[in-house]
């Protein structure tokens, strides 16, 4: 989508910010977003960005009574850019358990006495970086030290990061990857395959469970589920069904004051908790389904 800067100042902080405030409250044109910030020591630039370019004389209009203050605007044509993909390669390896997620940039450096994935997160989810997924690894790395898992299945996969770990983490497992979003199954096909899992790794553009594939008779013995709080309490009984006895459910995506209300509906719904891990606020639940 192209965007349109326009751009005040600088200007001193109370014009700055009278001017900030004035176009964020322009019903048209409406900005998408509105930014303050410091430029030099008690100056103030503010920027303002448009999904089309904005008529120049409505908004020298509306803020007539600032213009001595804050001077002409400017306004360019941003260049269209991947910006998640691009604030990705800046950022460094994450270790969770044996595992090691990386960027394409840091292929070289990656320490050869951990199993390592590389993902390039493009517009989907699932770097390593949010503590939501590391502990996701974290658990997946525990589960496999003590039992063997045959079928996995990674709901809401996203970069299909946790489908890749448990992968090469179960080499004999059979592995599904499910998403919504087409864009994000289609990065996860492309990470599966980047990491030699693209036999092991299928990926499924699917909503929950409501795709044929994910009917087994005998379930699954594993569901990682990085999801959110209203979602993840939504299956909890198509998981129940989904899962084999005694198959195991790594439910993330949590606050750590929403664990309490979907660990009650999964226990309403036949699981057990197994486990339960926090880090920088958020909470990892593994549940066992009884019976």
């Amino acid at each position: 989508m192209p965007l349109f800067k326009l751009t005040f100042g600088p200007a001193a902080l109370a014009a700055g910010r009278c001017a900030a405030d004035l176009l964020t409250e322009l019903a048209a044109p409406h900005a998408l977003a509105v930014t303050l910030f410091e430029s030099r020591p008690g100056t103030f630039v503010v920027e303002a960005y448009y999904s089309v370019a904005p008529p120049l004389a409505t908004l020298l209009g509306a803020l007539s009574p600032l213009a001595s203050a804050v001077g002409a605007p400017t306004l360019e044509a941003v260049p269209e850019q991947n910006w998640v993909a691009l604030s990705q390669a800046a950022l460094p390896p994450v270790a969770a358990g044996r595992f090691l997620v990386h960027g394409r940039h840091d292929r070289e450096r990656t320490s050869a006495r951990r199993t390592a994935i590389e993902i390039e997160a493009g517009e989907a989810f699932g770097t390593g970086h949010n503590a939501t997924t590391a502990l996701c690894l974290e658990a997946i790395d525990r589960l496999v030290r003590r039992r063997r898992f045959a079928s996995v299945l990674d709901l809401g996969c996203g970069t299909a990061v946790l489908a890749i770990a448990a992968a090469r983490a179960i080499p004999g497992a059979r592995v599904l990857a499910v998403d919504n979003d087409p864009l994000a199954a289609a990065v996860a096909r492309i990470n599966a395959r980047l990491n030699g899992t693209g036999q092991r790794v299928r990926v499924i553009d699917a909503t929950g469970f409501a795709h044929p594939r994910l009917r087994r008779p005998r379930g699954f013995d594993l569901v990682l589920a990085n999801l959110l709080p209203g979602p993840l309490i939504e299956l909890a009984q198509p998981m129940r069904r989904a899962l084999g006895s005694g198959g195991i459910a790594v439910l993330s995506g949590l606050l750590d004051h929403q664990a309490r209300e979907v660990a009650a509906a999964y226990r309403a719904a036949g699981f057990a908790l197994a486990a339960r891990s926090r880090r920088a606020g958020w909470t990892v639940l593994t549940l066992a389904r009884k019976g």
